[in-house]
């Protein structure tokens, strides 16, 4: 096993697929011999177990499918893909957490939280720190990261792990990849599944209430309502943001094509937008 460092001028690659901060260590590895272990999340996270419990964290356990658990509140979420007979996987490990900035960032399903019990994403979500022994009670992000490898690799010093560096090359095919595949809209956004949202407001004209069902992250359908005093028939502008993008270009564009005094009184586009995106 390799111990791979994507180190470019102090910049990494990061999966917007989990929630990554200053206070995460992000574990990946491939696995090319036993695609056996794919789904099995309980083999797949016991190196992880095994190596937080030596470092003093024994209470973290394996929680529902595809979590580590620590006195009842998450401290890891793993996720695995199976391509040309190679295990693709990887986990988090929340060293420490900036709970203000997570829950900006995650928004996760409001029934999924509440069928668990859950009044909240920061009240779910727990961090490792506290849990370690005492000499490790104060370990940086990167000593944590490499007690981590050490632990799993079976060595004594990170100095003795294999090392791939990636090369000029290797980022140059990186950065092409990237270009070419990520960074664009419809891989980052358009894939989304259906969902549906509520958001109702007081605004200067009234209050709004909007409900909206989003498909690969456009407007599917849209429903109107509020106390607020327009002349115009709503169904209009329901109609027309009906596949507009959940950008907030995408909807200023839309809405400042319509006479929104005529449909809601005294209102902005960016009011609108702003709620909605909120």
């Amino acid at each position: 096993m390799y111990l791979i460092e994507p180190i470019r001028n102090g910049q990494y690659i990061t999966d917007g697929a989990v929630y990554v901060d200053s206070g995460a260590v992000n574990m990946c590895c491939i696995l090319e011999q036993d695609t056996s272990i794919y789904g099995d999340f309980q083999r797949f996270y016991q190196p992880a177990i095994q190596a937080l419990h030596n470092l003093g964290a024994t209470d973290v356990i394996q929680s529902g499918r595809n979590d580590l658990a620590l006195n009842g509140k998450k401290v890891s979420g793993a996720a695995m893909t199976l391509m040309n007979n190679r295990i693709y996987g990887g986990y988090s490990l929340l060293l420490d957490v900036d709970y203000d900035a997570m829950v900006n960032v995650l928004k996760p399903n409001r029934k999924k939280i509440e069928s668990k019990g859950i009044k909240s994403v920061r009240a779910r979500v727990g961090h490792l720190r506290e849990s370690l022994a005492p000499q490790y009670q104060h370990i940086t992000i990167e000593e944590f990261k490499n007690l981590m490898v050490e632990q799993i690799l079976g060595i004594d010093d990170i100095n003795d792990a294999k090392r791939y560096i990636l090369s000029d090359e290797d980022w140059a095919a990186i950065d092409e990849l990237t270009a070419k595949k990520y960074k664009n809209w419809d891989w980052n956004y358009g894939r989304s599944p259906r969902y549906e949202y509520n958001r109702s407001e007081k605004l200067s004209s009234g209050t709004v209430d909007i409900t909206i069902a989003v498909e690969h992250n456009r407007i599917a359908d849209c429903r109107i309502f509020g106390d607020f005093f327009g002349q115009g028939d709503i169904t209009e502008v329901e109609a027309a943001l009906k596949g507009t993008k959940m950008t907030k270009e995408d909807l200023s564009n839309v809405l400042n094509t319509l006479d929104l005094t005529y449909y809601f009184g005294n209102i902005t586009a960016d009011e609108l937008v702003q709620m909605i995106m909120s």
